[in-house]
């Protein structure tokens, strides 16, 4: 059993560097256009050639195991505040945009999310990530006490595999003034300083506009590469000639090589043998480490006992006689 899952996790790390390029592909500035326009209201009105150039620099995403000190675009892809720990954005970048004849800068963070109830709900991640991306200006977008310095932030994740009962949808969570007495000048500049964009994305048949409809087209693993670029070109008029063909090009030889290996059920397939064969402590260790990503943990986990031993202690698993 050990060696059927050791064989399989062999190939996840296949799998890391498919997610990996599927957030290099969402990364591309003509895809986060798309985002911007459907997702944030101060670029409703904009053109999504307009958008492209209101994007500062060109967006990188935080990989797997990123080092601390390496930048995106002069902001660091982690946010380390003390006593707080640190987190690792998969994509953040910032745009500026002309408001009342003024410039305003904004900090827009886009996550994809391959599960739909990780154990906590997306909204309250997300509100999470934005709080940060607001404390973590301190020092660099506003100093001492110049709270009106702070920069609206945006949190946008993009869930994959959402329930039947949701399909596809968007939803935006953002702070909103109520009048307990009425008094106070409603001035929204001064508060409206954080949202979380919620997009469900479920492939179907019709799609209820274009921009869910684009995205599934874009991400979907089920689409060969010749047909999602004429797709992607010919129906949402994105240019293919540009970086974003590259880049879907590897995402598309990344999700055959997946498919052609089935690790999805490859992992599984172990998993599930260890469950029969009374190995429960196996099986639950490596729907942890599988959950977080942790490969590197799983193969260990898979083929050295000593290492398993411990990583048993590290999650309180309990091994059966």
């Amino acid at each position: 059993m050990v060696n059927e899952l050791s064989k399989a996790l062999s190939v996840a790390e296949m799998k890391v560097q498919y997610d990996v390029q599927c957030r290099k592909v969402l990364a591309q500035k003509e895809v986060l256009a798309w985002i911007l326009k459907n997702t944030a209201e101060e670029f409703q009105e904009l053109s999504l050639e307009e958008i492209e150039g209101c994007i500062e620099g060109m967006p990188e995403i935080a990989a797997v195991g990123v080092n601390p000190g390496e930048t995106i675009i002069g902001m660091a892809n982690e946010d380390a505040v003390n006593g707080e720990g640190r987190i690792a954005y998969d994509i953040r970048f910032y745009a500026v945009v002309l408001r009342s004849r003024e410039k305003i800068r904004l900090i827009i963070n886009v996550e994809a999310q391959k599960s739909w109830y990780p154990g906590y709900k997306i909204p309250t991640r997300g509100i999470f990530y934005g709080a940060r991306m607001i404390s973590a200006q301190l020092g660099t977008e506003f100093c001492d006490s110049n709270y009106d310095d702070i920069k609206k932030v945006y949190s946008i994740w993009l869930c994959f595999g959402v329930p039947d009962y949701i399909g596809n949808a968007i939803s935006e969570y953002r702070m909103e003034k109520r009048d307990v007495v009425p008094g106070f000048p409603d001035d929204r500049a001064f508060y409206d300083k954080l949202s979380v964009v919620v997009i469900g994305l479920k492939e179907s048949k019709s799609y209820p506009n274009e921009f869910i409809g684009m995205l599934n087209t874009l991400l979907s693993p089920e689409i060969p590469v010749t047909q999602k670029k004429s797709l992607l070109k010919e129906k949402y008029s994105m240019k293919m000639e540009s970086g974003l063909s590259r880049e879907v090009d590897l995402m598309c030889n990344l999700s055959g090589y997946v498919e052609e290996k089935g690790i999805e059920k490859g992992i599984e397939k172990g998993i599930q043998k260890g469950r029969e064969e009374g190995e429960n402590a196996l099986g639950k260790l490596m729907d942890i480490l599988l959950s977080k990503g942790d490969v590197a943990n799983a193969k260990l986990a898979a083929t050295d006992e000593k290492a398993r031993k411990e990583l048993y202690r590290k999650y309180g698993i309990i091994e059966k006689p």
